[in-house]
């Protein structure tokens, strides 16, 4: 069965098109959609993954995508860009952005609980990073969590800041991001958003049925803990830009 709705879900990328519910073959708990999306790993080529992002670790984007609480999905090498980046808006299925925070681990993480300070001993780099997302489902009542779940949370790819240099030094709690579209500003938030604290979420992931699936987190994969703002959609070309402002910033261009 996760086979089946793991080819469905790569099917409908392949073809650029929305995303329907899986009817019989769809995952029905939780667990299930992450033994799907590990499929969908292993399909592409992805395990062990370059990393994970952790979507709605804020309260406004659980209201805003109708999910209890954090969901997880892997992220491939091959969807990694260093800033400045560049890329096709149609290469995209209705493509937005995220401001987020991310780390990069010195050391692995075995699944199970884990504390916000065991989380914080295995980090090994904190930096600024933007996800790149893509809107490829209509009613998400119908599809249901897990099968979002499978389909990796919306990810499509992700912009890597430069890592700060005294990360230990920084109040990543209080840390102010803002994401711009040409300029604009059109969403800001700050890290105590993320489960109160960015290394919460990291903490989250470490303990979560995502993080079993997979095995575990490894060194030198990259976290990117969640986003201070909902997902802003882009409806055309544009540049797109996030900064933190003990963080730095990233910026991708969509011709």
């Amino acid at each position: 069965m996760a086979s089946d709705a793991a080819e469905a879900i790569l099917e409908a990328r392949r073809a650029r098109r929305i995303l329907a519910p899986l009817g019989a073959i769809a995952p029905q708990t939780i667990e299930a959609g992450y033994a799907v999306q590990k499929e969908v790993a292993l399909r592409l080529g992805g395990l062990p993954p370059a990393g994970f992002k952790i979507g709605a670790t804020t309260k406004q984007m659980q209201a805003y995508l109708g999910l209890p609480g954090p969901s997880a999905g892997f992220t491939p090498k091959s969807g990694l860009r260093g800033s400045p980046a560049t890329a096709r808006h149609a290469d995209f299925l209705n493509p937005g952005a995220e401001c987020e925070v991310a780390v990069r681990l010195a050391r692995d993480i075995a699944p199970g609980p884990c504390t916000r300070d065991q989380a914080a001993a295995a980090v090994g780099e904190v930096f600024v990073a933007m996800e790149i997302v893509e809107k490829r489902y209509d009613d998400l009542g119908k599809l249901g969590t897990p099968t979002l779940i499978a389909d990796q949370v919306f990810h499509a790819g992700g912009v890597l800041g430069t890592p700060v240099a005294d990360w230990r030094a920084v109040d990543l709690a209080a840390t102010r991001g803002r994401l711009c579209v040409d300029g604009q500003m059109r969403g800001e938030g700050v890290g105590a958003d993320l489960l109160g604290h960015p290394f919460e979420a990291l903490a989250w992931l470490a303990a979560s049925a995502g993080a079993a699936a997979f095995g575990g987190l490894r060194a030198g994969q990259v976290v990117f803990l969640g986003s201070v703002t909902p997902p802003i959609w882009l409806d055309g070309p544009c540049t797109v830009v996030v900064e933190f402002d003990t963080l730095g910033r990233v910026e991708l261009t969509l011709s």
